[in-house]
Parts: C-alpha cells; sequence; structure tokens
C-alpha cells in the first residue's frame, strides 16, 4: 500500500504489531464511502488507544486523492491506497453490484440520485477528472492481527453493505460511539 506522500508500507506492517480494524473503500468518489468514513473519523484516538487498535482505511486510487479525502470527510486516523488493487483481488472482494440492494448501511444518509450527483459532481470540480479508482470495485471491512490473525472478515455486496460501525468496534474490543446527533439521556 502507499501513503498520503506516495512511500511504500507493505500491508502486513499495518497489523503485525498491533491489532488493526481496516476499512477497505469502493473509491474516493463514492458518495456512501465518503459518509461512511466521515463516521469513522467520529471513533476517537483515545478510545483505540485504550483498546490498543488501530483505525486503516485504504482505497484504491492514486495516493494524490488522500489528502483532499481526509480533508473531505474530517478523517484523521491513518489512510493509506492500493492503487492496482492487489489486496482486494487477494482478498477476494468483488466487482459490480449484488443483487441484494435491500441491506443498507446506518451510516448513508444520502438518498442513491443526489449521492451519486454529489459524487459526480466532485469528479468534475476535482483537480483532475478520474474516479479515483475502479468504480465497480467493492470494499470490505477486516480485524487483523498482532500477527496473521483474522478476527473478523466482510466483504461488501454492494456500496450499501457496509458493516456498522460500532459493531467492528465492538469485535475489536474498542469502546462503541454514537452516531446520532440526538442527545444521550443519562439516567442518574
Amino acid at each position: 500500500v502507499l501513503d498520503a506522500d506516495g512511500r511504500s508500507v507493505p500491508f502486513e506492517a499495518l497489523y503485525g504489531e498491533q491489532k488493526a480494524i481496516v476499512v477497505f473503500v469502493r473509491n474516493f468518489l463514492c458518495y456512501t464511502c465518503k459518509e461512511y468514513v466521515e463516521d469513522l473519523a467520529k471513533v476517537p484516538k483515545v478510545f483505540l488507544q485504550e483498546a490498543n487498535v488501530r483505525l486503516i482505511v485504504i482505497g484504491q486510487s492514486s495516493y494524490h486523492h488522500i489528502k483532499p479525502f481526509c480533508s473531505l470527510t474530517g478523517y484523521t486516523h491513518e489512510m493509506y491506497v492500493d492503487p492496482q488493487r492487489e489486496i482486494y483481488k487477494t482478498l477476494g472482494m468483488k466487482r459490480g453490484e449484488g443483487s441484494n440492494v435491500s441491506v443498507r448501511s446506518p451510516h448513508v444518509k444520502s438518498n442513491t440520485l443526489l449521492g451519486s450527483m454529489k459524487s459526480m459532481w466532485r469528479a468534475m470540480t476535482g483537480p483532475a477528472f478520474d474516479f479515483q479508482g475502479d468504480p465497480a470495485q467493492q470494499g470490505g471491512a477486516l480485524i487483523l492481527g498482532p500477527g496473521n490473525e483474522v478476527h473478523f472478515l466482510h466483504l461488501d455486496k454492494n456500496r450499501l453493505d457496509h458493516v456498522p460501525i460500532n459493531t467492528v468496534l465492538q469485535l475489536a474490543g474498542v469502546k462503541t460511539v454514537n452516531f446520532t446527533n440526538k442527545p444521550q439521556i443519562i439516567d442518574i
């Protein structure tokens, strides 16, 4: 994988010494991925530090798109790219949409029409018109490490088939996050 400066980092180095939640996104223009990563950005660093877990997002575009995507989503955790989709292929992440569109990510707020229009607008107004990755590629989520231990694997069937973030956090031993904008009521 490549970091935001184009430096090569072995994929195994991301989880070799420490447990890691690794989220593969479809592409950086995908509105569902953008909204999912916006919610991943809400995971406090202290929650991850307390559990000794890394939170990593991997896209499949050029590394030049990492910093603008982090800026757009407010994401401050680790992000890398796999521009040749080597890891996507190795893990068996599929291309194309599955026929089961009944799954709905709780982290996607936009409807399909509005979200698609926003994605196209970002593509057309960006510094270089490109799809920032293969638009047919699906993503997934894993919990790996330390070492070669795989604790969890979910391969997305379509653009809305994200694992709820709190499910992944719980499975990794990390405190969960309130993703609603509703104030929490604390019973005393």
